[in-house]
């Protein structure tokens, strides 16, 4: 007998637009707090080009404002009762930017080039993919190594989006340099650190429901003057309003702000043995690590920064998060203990800590006040500001002692672990390793039962919190602001910005 997984919201997908359509030629312009890096869903790792991609590629699977997986380009998919093989039913029609027809031979080509592409970041979320099958022109069967209770989820992202074969055949590695996808827009132009230009797609399968010619996407880092250009009119949208410029936006009668929680996390990731310079006390000894996050108060960091908007954080998830392990809350601060730990590592006269920090105002913002509270421990922070894609660079290059970065976030808890913290996992740039983490991380992709996986990410935490190759902060709201003639925006907590049925009105 088969566990079906049927189609649930086809009529979403299609719904009829509002009656505001515009009878004009109409670019919107939305501010990023950072430029993208490169434009290739198997090579790229940052937040803001996830953003790019809602609306330049298409994807198996979306989610719902709820976090419901619901059909995109797959319109259904079922899967075997021993959890070995997903037959997928693909949606007829489509076509990449191109021209080349969108069907089951499509799927298999990104799903080959996803898993041996040598610059690929999605590796370890499809491996348990051993085999595809093409069965008809649009349906494919996955065979899987076993069960996966990951697998949709991850099609719901980077893993999920498909591109244009032909395209990625002629241009290899180079694919980010020209990207051609299926989504509502089809890429345009690009000049690094200034924009990103996305043109309607007149030949998509959801034609109806776009009602922009054009998306330009400029990388503003400074907060204030992303809300001062959208109150002037230089740009249309925003995202990751500041808490701090909130009460301001909010008393503009000509802005809208809307929130969602976010899935992810902000922390610091420490370089454990990441190349040569994973060769230091950071890295070698655990209890430095653990000495820093003694030294956070991290309510008072929620307070200073964010004026309580939102929630600290100890793990990968939320508190409030069905995930999270109630038996390891929040520690309070301890400046003593956090002295103790230096004593016992050999440095009870204090340590440096060089930390890269991305060159927006609110991550600055953020290490300023722990540098100020690790100081009192005799933890000496010196701020390395950089533009974020040199961040990350730098970062999967193993060129860093510590990172301040973070994680948007993923529907299913494995998005937020398994690829950071496991032997090889594709954005494990701290290169930690532990077998016994590999070996709950793997376990807990293909446990039967939710109980089951959550028992096993609580044993996982317990050597999170002790090793700590990732520091958690806290946990952030999307909050995005936005000209009030643009109508419908619906947001998401996965902190995307979905343009189906937004209009403008004059």
């Amino acid at each position: 007998m088969k566990h079906v997984k049927t189609a649930i919201i086809t009529a979403v997908m299609g719904a009829t637009a509002l009656s505001a359509a515009p009878g004009f030629a109409k670019d919107l312009r939305i501010a990023l707090q950072s430029d993208a890096d490169v434009l290739d869903p198997d090579q790229s790792r940052t937040f803001v080009g996830r953003i790019v991609y809602a609306s330049l590629c298409d994807k198996l699977v979306d989610i719902t404002p709820d976090l419901e997986i619901i059909p995109q380009l797959a319109t259904s998919w079922e899967t075997s009762s021993d959890g070995t093989q997903v037959t997928m039913q693909l949606r007829d029609g489509v076509v990449f930017h191109d021209g080349t027809p969108f069907n089951a031979e499509a799927v298999a080509a990104n799903i080959e080039r996803s898993q041996t592409l040598d610059e690929s970041r999605r590796k370890s979320e499809l491996k348990s993919i051993t085999a595809t099958e093409v069965t008809g022109e649009h349906e494919i069967v996955l065979t899987l190594a076993g069960p996966d209770a990951t697998l949709i989820a991850q099609l719901a992202d980077r893993a999920g989006m498909m591109v244009s074969p032909t395209a990625a055949a002629a241009a290899g590695a180079d694919f980010g340099l020209n990207p051609v996808c299926s989504g509502p827009f089809a890429f345009e132009e690009r000049v690094a650190q200034d924009k990103i230009v996305l043109k309607k797609f007149d030949d998509y399968w959801n034609a109806g429901t776009i009602h922009f010619d054009s998306v330009t996407f400029l990388p503003i880092p400074d907060t204030t003057v992303r809300l001062a250009n959208l109150q002037s009119g230089d740009i249309d949208m925003l995202e990751r309003l500041a808490a701090t410029d909130l009460a301001q936006a909010e008393a503009d009668q000509n802005i809208v702000v809307d929130s969602a929680v976010s899935l992810g996390y902000q922390g610091i990731t420490f370089n454990i043995d990441n190349g040569e310079k994973g060769d230091n006390p950071w890295g070698n000894d655990k209890r430095l690590r653990q000495a820093l996050s003694y030294a956070i108060d991290r309510e008072a960091l929620n307070q200073v920064v964010f004026e309580g908007a939102f929630a600290p954080g100890n793990q990968a998830f939320p508190p409030t998060s069905p995930w999270y392990n109630q038996d390891l809350p929040l520690q309070s601060r301890d400046v003593e203990k956090a002295k103790g730990l230096l004593a016992e590592a050999g440095f009870e006269g204090g340590i440096d800590l060089e930390v890269q920090v991305p060159n927006t105002t609110v991550p600055l913002q953020v290490m300023q006040v722990v540098q100020a509270m690790a100081a009192e421990a005799g933890i000496n922070i010196s701020l390395t500001s950089k533009e974020f894609a040199t961040l990350l660079a730098d970062q999967s290059a193993g060129d860093y002692t510590a990172s301040q970065i973070g994680w948007s976030g993923r529907v299913d808890p494995d998005g937020n672990n398994h690829q950071f913290v496991t032997t090889g996992g594709g954005i494990n740039d701290s290169k930690f390793s532990d077998p016994k983490m590999d070996e709950l991380m793997n376990a807990a992709r293909v446990a039967p039962s939710t109980e089951e996986r959550k028992a096993l990410y609580d044993e996982a935490k317990v050597i999170m919190l002790d090793e700590l190759p990732r520091l958690f902060l806290y946990h952030q709201n999307w909050i995005w602001a936005y000209n009030s003639k643009m109508k419908g925006y619906t947001p998401y907590p996965d902190g995307m910005i979905r343009l189906e049925n937004v209009t403008w009105e004059e």
